[in-house]
């Protein structure tokens, strides 16, 4: 029942809106008296709101939402790092943290050409099928790296790594030169450079620039990755 009410929170657009019942129904591909109960329930907790025969997220939610303001105080922070790397780059940017095996994105600047991502702020994605959590990966410690070899990989393209081996192979080479590189491994026709963001002697997030393939340029845009991530961390150190 956790799952699906997930399913159902989940499938409201980070942009706001509301939707009727069949719409949930549809989008969650769940049946109409389930979604009925459920949102029902999610009412009665305030996770979401009813206006008429439409729903909405409750302000339960937000007030969840406050209660982890170190990721608040980190995208705050990041901020200014992250526009700067925009400006050098004029590309999409990211910024995530690692929660269990998924990065979660806690903010996205879209470059000036549309890119197809499956990222968006608040969502989360494999941590092996994408620049940012392979960087995450790597400088999570041994027995993380070694749980994460352990599963069954994921597959969000054709290009996504689900060897095993390739993967170490990866994360080591990432540990050795601090970036993460990731080719259609999320999205197809799109690459992506990331760097780890440490604070306290931790890794705590990462962030990256994705580009269209057809102009990846790695020795273009790894040095303002490094020094944006660099700065970030510097500036965390800083305010702790």
């Amino acid at each position: 029942m956790l799952e699906k009410a997930t399913l159902i929170l989940e499938s409201f657009s980070p942009s706001g809106g509301s939707y009727r019942l069949a719409e949930l129904s549809e989008r969650t591909e769940l049946p109409k008296p389930t979604v009925h109960r459920l949102a029902a329930d999610l009412v009665r907790l305030g996770w979401l709101e009813r206006s008429g025969p439409r729903y909405r997220l409750g302000a339960k939610l937000f007030e969840l939402g406050s209660l982890v303001p170190h990721r608040l105080d980190l995208r705050e922070t990041a901020l200014p790092f992250l526009q700067d790397l925009f400006e050098a780059t004029r590309e999409t940017v990211h910024l995530g943290v690692r929660e269990g095996m998924e990065v979660v994105y806690l903010e996205r600047i879209h470059g000036h050409e549309a890119l197809q991502l499956p990222s968006r702020i608040g969502g989360s994605l494999p941590l092996s099928c994408t620049a940012v959590g392979k960087a995450l990966l790597a400088f999570s410690g041994a027995e993380l790296m070694e749980e994460a070899l352990s599963r069954s990989l994921p597959a969000l393209t054709t290009h996504s790594i689900t060897d095993p081996d390739r993967l170490r192979m990866a994360l080591e080479k990432i540990q050795v030169s601090g970036l993460a590189y990731e080719e259609q491994e999320a999205a197809l026709g799109v690459s992506c450079i990331a760097a780890p963001v440490f604070a306290g002697g931790a890794t705590v997030a990462a962030l990256s620039v994705a580009v269209p393939r057809s102009r990846f340029s790695p020795a273009r845009l790894a040095p303002a990755v490094r020094t944006a991530a660099l700065g970030l961390s510097r500036a965390l150190r800083g305010s702790g």
